[in-house]
């Protein structure tokens, strides 16, 4: 049985907006973390697929890395809508210019490290492939990197 469009957003909200969900458990409901923390953005050459982790074809330029980009609906994310719910960035995403090599960013993946085999939370194609070779510096506007939750 598929979770209500209602609670797929409130879920989002809780994972990407650190906002409680009320009404579970007690009136005071599902609790965000005592510190938000931060989530880690990827890059991938092809898509990372529903059972690939945020290291399956990431970005591997030279000077790559993963950004973080902290769990707030202010500043950091949108939540809206449902059926499907979508989230977007809501400031710029920057990762570090590459100083070698060239390859071609297809994918962007959440995960909650910033190296390894993470788990993926949301993934999503880019608007556009984005060619990087030396001298790029790989940048998103926000809304450009938004994913959906069905």
């Amino acid at each position: 049985m598929p979770a209500s469009n209602d609670f797929q957003s409130d879920i989002m909200n809780l994972l990407f907006g650190n906002t409680a969900i009320a009404n579970i458990g007690s009136a005071a409901g599902l609790q965000p973390s005592s510190s938000a923390g931060s989530f880690y953005i990827a890059l991938h050459t092809a898509n990372p697929g529903a059972s690939g982790k945020q290291n399956t074809n990431e970005a591997a330029y030279t000077g790559y890395a993963r950004v973080a980009v902290s769990r707030a609906i202010s500043g950091s994310w949108t939540v809206s809508g449902t059926s499907p719910t979508t989230i977007s960035n809501t400031g710029a995403v920057t990762f570090p210019a590459c100083t070698g090599g060239s390859e071609t960013e297809t994918y962007f993946s959440i995960g909650y490290q910033s190296s390894g085999a993470t788990k993926i939370l949301a993934s999503g194609a880019l608007t556009s492939s984005l060619a990087v070779s030396n001298g790029i510096t790989p940048s998103f506007a926000a809304g450009q990197l938004t994913c959906t939750v069905d």
